[in-house]
């Protein structure tokens, strides 16, 4: 069976490049090992909301309604992708897990566990957060300590009622996790690492607001020096509530959250953290400071100083002295919020590293005809976001559009075996793909 474009998962990012080949009238199909939106669907907790407010949440064609101030729930979300998808009906496959992408003489093989299919173009929208990055000491603990991940964890209850919780990650997911535990009763500790430490409102306006203001969601990959380490960033210290409140380690540490160093090594009965903890603090402190300074010169420049409240700085975050070795008996679980990965398995090995990441440009892979969606930093600082994967696939469409002319015009110079042309041979009509599935 052949299709034009194959687009592995429909999240947001896959459908949204769906959308793009649907209003061209590009036949395509669309991949999902699960339901449209599975991830948002399984694998999130309770009370998770978005980082973003809602006006920011947006894919080509469709802006989420209700109060634009709110910050959505993950079911709140699912039904925002289930409209969205509703608006332009996409040619989804539900439950059906790709297996291997391999390049082929003209084009791509695609199999999956209902069939395979041939193609010309492959966009890979699965999104970065296929798998949890545990570190290889989790091995180390003792048997009796619950070890729960930032994908698994659904709500306090789910844990061991006895004993302390270590929350392992002080990025997005780790200090939203340390907090609703704590609210919860429990006793908690936080190892922290490098991170990101920014006011929820600065100014009387989100930081959302004036980062997009700014400019700074838009800077391009290929304008930074170091892209790489951009990609690698931490996710920002922030909660979306209704009360637009802040979450950092000083806010935790003020509520009775313990906070550690990074957690270094497993020494017997001991965990024991890195000190180096107040430098990091002292170093997210400096970089929170300066991008306040340019929003402040940002009023300036355009004299905004009428309309907007005047500069207050958040208090710098102060912490007593973390201990750098803590007995394990105390803890009777583990979480671990150290991240996730792109799993990219299934794909043509010559389309990654030797750590098994995808290598492109941008977007574009470094197999022709293979592009990627839904990694940080994809194209722009807000390529994480939901308004950020919209843009990408609309910026990357050109080149899979001008890729799709290329491979019609070989085929139509092709001989074929029986005397046809391979355009010929081909199933063109999606509704022939789709009655043969």
């Amino acid at each position: 069976m052949h299709v034009p474009v194959v687009i592995v998962g429909a999240g947001p990012a896959g459908l949204a490049m769906s959308r793009h080949l649907a209003a061209d009238e590009i036949d395509h199909l669309v991949l999902e090992r699960g339901d449209v939106a599975n991830s948002w669907r399984t694998e999130r907790w309770d009370s998770l909301r978005l980082l973003t407010p809602a006006w920011m949440t947006e894919l080509p064609g469709h802006r989420a309604g209700g109060d634009p101030d709110r910050f959505m729930t993950a079911a709140e979300t699912v039904a925002f992708l289930d409209g969205y998808r509703s608006g332009f009906d996409p040619p989804v496959l539900t439950n059906v897990a790709v297996t291997s992408v391999r390049k082929a003489a003209t084009g791509f093989d695609v199999a999956t566990d209902a069939g395979t299919w041939t193609c010309d173009a492959v966009v890979a929208a699965t999104g970065s957060s296929s798998e949890p990055r545990v570190p290889a000491l989790a091995s180390e603990l003792p048997a009796r300590i619950d070890q729960v991940t930032a994908l698994d964890y659904r709500r306090p209850a789910q844990l061991d009622p006895d004993g302390e919780v270590l929350v392992v990650g002080a990025s997005a997911s780790g200090v939203q996790l340390a907090d609703e535990l704590q609210r919860s009763g429990r006793a908690v500790t936080i190892a922290a690492g490098e991170h990101v430490r920014l006011p929820r409102s600065y100014r009387g306006r989100d930081i959302y607001w004036w980062l997009d203001a700014i400019g700074q969601l838009d800077e391009r990959y290929d304008e930074v020096d170091d892209v790489e380490r951009a990609r690698r960033h931490a996710s920002v210290q922030l909660v979306g509530t209704d009360e637009h409140a802040n979450l950092d380690l000083y806010a935790l540490n003020a509520r009775g959250v313990r906070v550690v160093g990074r957690l270094a090594a497993i020494a017997g009965p001991k965990a024991q953290f890195s000190g180096a903890l107040a430098n990091l603090v002292a170093n997210a402190n400096l970089k929170q400071a300066r991008l306040l300074a340019r929003i402040d010169e940002f009023v300036d420049a355009h004299d905004l100083a009428d309309d907007i409240r005047p500069a207050t700085a958040p208090e710098p975050t102060q912490l007593p002295t973390a201990p750098t070795e803590l007995r394990l008996d105390a803890f009777s679980s583990v979480i671990w919020a150290t991240g996730y990965r792109p799993r990219y398995s299934w794909l043509d090995p010559t389309a990654l590293d030797h750590r098994q990441r995808i290598v492109h440009d941008g977007g574009l892979a470094r197999v022709p005809g293979l592009y990627v969606l839904g990694l940080p930093f994809l194209r722009r600082r807000r390529s994480n976001l939901m308004a950020g994967l919209g843009r990408d696939a609309g910026e990357l469409f050109p080149h899979l559009r001008a890729h799709l002319d290329d491979a019609a015009r070989a085929r139509r110079t092709a001989p074929s075996l029986a005397g046809r042309t391979i355009e010929q041979r081909a199933p063109r009509a999606l509704d022939d793909v789709l009655d043969r599935a």
